[in-house]
This record gives C-alpha cells, structure tokens and sequence, in this order.
C-alpha cells in the first residue's frame, strides 16, 4: 500500500511537510462531498456535509436526513448511496448507516497514526498559517494614565493578549494598541495640583507583603487628590482650566509635567503586564495625544462629506435608528460647542489612522460590552467617510468580572479592586495549596511554582469563559488542581513531562510512532483530539473567542489522564508499544504546551 493509500491526504505528487496538514476532520467531509456530488444534482452537492465527531464513531455526518427531502428521497436510502461511495475510500475503515440516515465513519487505525507522525514533524503541529494576508490591529487593555489598574483592565488585557497571540501564531502580522487615555481635563488638573503641592512627591517604591513593588503609581493617588480640589474649589478648577490651554499649546513646563506623568504611569502599568506574561510593552502604547495633531483634519473631512451637522452649536452625527429613551435620536459628539474634542473625536481619528496608515485589513477593539453603541457609531461613521472600505472591523465584546456573591466585584468599602491585589490574593491562595500538598518543599520552589500557578490559575478562569458572559472571581476555584483550571492543566503537563523523564532514566526513552500498531479505544480518543488542534485556532481566529481553546485544551488534558490510566506507556507489552505511546505522549505534551502559550500561560516542567 502506498503512502498515498494509507492516509487521507493526497500526497501522491509531494506536499510540503510545513504546509499541507488538513485536520481528519476536513479528510472526512472533503470524501463526504465527493459521495454527494457523485450521488446528487449539482444543486444540493455543494452543501455543508454536516460531519462532526461522534460517540458512535469517530465522525457522523446527517447529510442525508438534512436534504433527503429537497432530493425527493428517503432519508435512509440516500445515505445507502453515500455509504456505497465512501465504502471505497481506503483511509476509512467503516462506514455504518445508523437509524433514519446516519453515516458512521470510522478511520483506518493506519491513517489516524500517519495523521500524528505528520503534526510531530511540524514545528507548529501542522497548523497552517491561513492568516498570512492579515494585518490585524488589536486594541486592547487602555488603562488610563494618572489612574492604576483595576479588575476592570482584566478581561480586555487577557483576552486581547489570547487573540494576539493565536492571530500571531497563524501568520498574521499583529500590531499591539494600547489606546491609553493621556489627554484632556484631568491632566490639567493633575499638571495644576502637583505644581501646586510638590511637598507630595512623585514616587512610590513601597513592597507589599508579597515581595512585589507595589504598582501604585505616585500620579494616581494625586489624581484623586487633584480631582477633590477640582470640585471642592472653584479658583483651583479655573487654574486648572488654564492649565489644560497651555498643555495644548505646547507650553515646556506644562508639557514635561505631563511627559513625566505618563512615563511614571507607564512603568506601573508595566509591572502588571510583566506579573501577567502579557505581550504589551511600552512600544505598544497608543495613547489619545498621538491623534490630538489629526482632530481637526479629520473634522474637516467630515464636514466636507456632509458627515456632521451642527446641534446646539456644537458638530455631531446623528443615526435615524439609534433613539434615546424618549425617541429622540442619540447623536456621536464630535466637536464640543467650545470647539473641544471628545472621545467621539479621538475614535474617529484612530480608526482612520489604523485603516489607512497602519493598513489594517482587520482591526479588533478588545473592549466591553457597555461601549457597544459607541462603537457602533464610530464604525458607521467611517463607513460613510469611505475610510471602510471592505476591512474587517469588529468591537469585541465582553462582560463583567463579578464577586463570589454574584455582584460586580468591588472591595468591602464599595472601591474598585486594584489589579495587583486580585494577583496577590491567587498568589496567597496558590501558595497554601501548594505547601499542603507538599509540605517539605523549598522556599525557592514554592514561590516559583505559586506564582506560575497563580498567573496561570487566573489567565484560565478568565479565557475559559465565553467572552460576552460575566464570571465569578473565585481564588479557590481557579487555584484548585481539579476540574476545568489552569492549574489541572499546568498539573497534566508536568506529568506527561514526568514520564519522558523516567523514560530518559531507565533508558527506555524512544519515542517513535508505528502505524503498524492497532489503537486502544482511549489512544483513538486522544489521537483524534490532537488533530483538532489546528481547527480549533481556526475557529478561534474566527470566532474571537478564546474560550474554544480553553475548552479544547481541557478536553485534551482530560483524555491524556484517561489514556494514561488505560494504556501503561513505561509498562507496556512490548517495545514497539512502548515507543509509540511515548510519541503519542510527547506530542500530547507539545500540543498542550503549545496551546498554554496561545493564551498566555506556562506549561512547567515540574510542580
């Protein structure tokens, strides 16, 4: 039997080990589709096959039951002619027609084998890189300068980084934005009060209980300072007011205050992203004063397209199907009365700047739910500015990180919590954990192990949550090594690399695999579950739901503990046994480090 023979894909005339992995998956319904354009007018031929995974089998299709009609057939007698048809793909090992009109198809052991050695001798697991044409900017985390981080940066700061890195991973050229806002009132405010108050200083080195620096920037604790003085005193606002003129109009002083604030805010916000393992960098910062310079072009094109229309003197856009709650059409504020600009202003110029200076043929806003009209308008503005012009552009959305009671997650006094003490909690947490169950570790290693644990613990628990959904901030759960939690999964892996080693030691390390050897039940599970991996990114990249990877790797761990108490891999029966399921498990360990690294988390060696 040729090699073309022995597995699905056609290699008859050569492939590209780099290029041309298909999951089994599209095997499948790609033979589907040839049985039903043998089988049916052109027509119905085209349509999706409908084939999924199947307890039954190793996939299902019901194509038959879903256009038997439309094909003036029974059900069970269409799937009789698929079923004749796929019976003479080699790659299959059965095709069983099942109740009214199921096709149950189940894959040579052969092909399925072949299909791994394929994904092992791929850097990237044969994960094609589709996106390749893409230029995707994603704007995502947009912290506020002179403010700290809080559990509200948390989701768009982690499911921004997933979405950056599966993007990433599948051949798009990602540009990171982190729309940080660094511009407007409050930093007149700000400039004023510490001008006023230098006694009060500038920064902060304290080390909290945990041995981080605290990420407390000096400017937010003056911001709240400066904002009580705002609207306690009428004198000091006008001052300020003033200020706001002369940062606007390049004045030196007033323009290396603010420099410094923003620097000193960014290094804060560079601890958290650092503590997280998240990819932004000060390089990616995007703030709102980068578009300050193209304001006025950009209101000036608008008004030339007959865009905005002047309302009470000041220039907005109103939308026929967008009302308030009197009927009333809401409008998107583009220039104030004063000639100010707001955020209406600043959006407009960055979606022009990313679509047609960065040429973005995908630009993604990683930000939450409630923002969902604004954006809106924002989009539908710049289609009808033609900066829009067939990119893809999407708000991505997402819901609220809420408190074990179920309610918006907020401190005992009513405050929101700060980012770093959420990870200082998931540290504590981690750390108990670990010492209970091993007592006697070292000092070093348990810090290693709970701060890895602890990211990793609440990276998972917030990407494996369907994205548009709110979800529970629970430390227990997230940190327990049972059930759908980072930790399970950081835990799986360090067992699998546990294995190689005493493979390595007792000199019975080979990993090789063998498509002679017949598959146990729960090495056909596992096996047809790696090769979901590329399909899963796919999805992933389509969708912008991080949660499908999340979920998928959970799948995976899963089936790996149930292989492993199954089918003995250092005890095997024989030799060649041995050296296949040791592949099988080094490619489990590298499709689940792999996947870890997709949302941001590390795969350890040992915990």
């Amino acid at each position: 039997m040729s090699r073309a023979d022995e597995r699905p894909q056609d290699c008859a005339n050569g492939c590209d080990v780099g290029e041309q992995v298909r999951s089994l998956a599209s095997e499948v319904e790609q033979a589907v589709s040839e049985a039903m354009a043998a089988a049916l007018p052109t027509e119905l031929a085209d349509q999706d096959p409908l084939v999924r995974r199947s307890g039954h089998a190793d996939f299902q299709s019901n194509i038959a039951l879903s256009i038997a009609r439309k094909a003036g057939q029974k059900p069970h007698d269409l799937a009789g002619q698929l079923r004749s048809r796929l019976a003479e793909v080699p790659w299959m090992k059965s095709v069983e027609l099942s109740g009214p009109g199921f096709l149950n198809i189940t894959l040579a052991d052969t092909a399925i084998v072949n299909q791994l050695v394929q994904r092992s001798e791929q850097a990237k697991l044969g994960v094609q890189e589709g996106q390749r044409d893409q230029v995707v900017t994603v704007d995502y985390s947009a912290p506020n300068i002179a403010k700290e981080m809080h559990v509200g940066h948390l989701r768009s700061t982690l499911i921004g980084d997933a979405l950056v890195r599966v993007l990433g991973f599948l051949g798009a050229e990602v540009i990171r934005q982190n729309h940080v806002g660094d511009w407007g009132t409050q930093f007149g405010m700000l400039i004023q009060y510490i001008f006023e108050h230098p006694e009060e200083g500038w920064r902060n080195t304290e080390v909290d209980q945990d041995g981080h620096e605290d990420a407390t920037s000096a400017p937010d604790a003056l911001y709240r300072a400066a904002r009580a003085e705002f609207d306690a005193d009428e004198a000091f606002k006008e001052r300020a007011q003033r200020r706001v003129v002369a940062l606007q109009s390049g004045d030196e002083e007033t323009v290396t205050a603010w420099h410094d604030i923003v620097e000193e805010s960014a290094a804060a916000f560079q601890k958290i992203y650092d503590r997280l393992g998240v990819l932004l960098d000060e390089n990616d910062l995007a703030g709102e004063s980068r578009y300050n310079p193209l304001l006025d072009d950009v209101v000036e094109e608008l008004q030339r397209k007959g865009i905005v229309e002047e309302s009470d003197g000041a220039l907005v856009v109103f939308f026929d199907d967008i009302l308030g709650p009197s009927g009333d059409r809401v409008p998107l504020l583009v220039r104030k009365r004063d000639g100010g600009y707001g955020y209406g202003a600043t959006d407009l110029a960055t979606i022009r700047y990313r679509l047609q200076d960065l040429k973005a043929t995908r630009a993604l806003y990683v930000v939450d739910a409630r923002q969902a009209q604004h954006f809106d308008m924002i989009f539908r503005v710049a289609r009808r500015a033609g900066w829009l012009t067939g990119q893809d552009v999407e708000h991505v959305q997402f819901g609220t990180v809420l408190g074990s009671d179920g309610k918006p997650f907020k401190t005992r006094s009513g405050g929101t919590v700060k980012l770093a003490d959420l990870l200082d909690d998931a540290l504590r947490r981690a750390r108990e954990i670990v010492t209970e169950k091993e007592p006697d570790i070292s000092a070093a290693d348990l810090e290693d192990i709970a701060e890895t644990a602890s990211v990793g613990a609440v990276k998972y628990a917030e990407l494996s949550t369907v994205r548009t959904k709110d979800y529970a901030f629970d430390v227990d759960r997230m940190v327990s090594f049972n059930g759908a939690t980072g930790v399970y999964l950081q835990y799986m892996h360090t067992r699998i690399k546990s294995i190689q080693r005493k493979a390595v030691e007792t000199g019975v390390g080979e990993a090789r695999f063998d498509a002679g050897l017949a598959l146990e039940p729960q090495e056909r599970a596992l096996s047809l579950l790696i090769d979901e991996f590329a399909d899963t990114l796919e999805v992933v990249a389509k969708t912008l739901e991080p949660h499908r990877l999340a979920g998928y790797l959970y799948g995976l761990a899963r089936a790996f503990s149930e292989f492993y108490e199954a089918c003995p891999v250092l005890k095997a029966d024989s030799d060649e046994v041995r050296a296949s399921r040791l592949a099988l498990c080094e490619l489990t360990a590298r499709t689940l480090a792999q996947g870890l690294d997709l949302l941001g988390t590390t795969a350890p060696e040992r915990m």
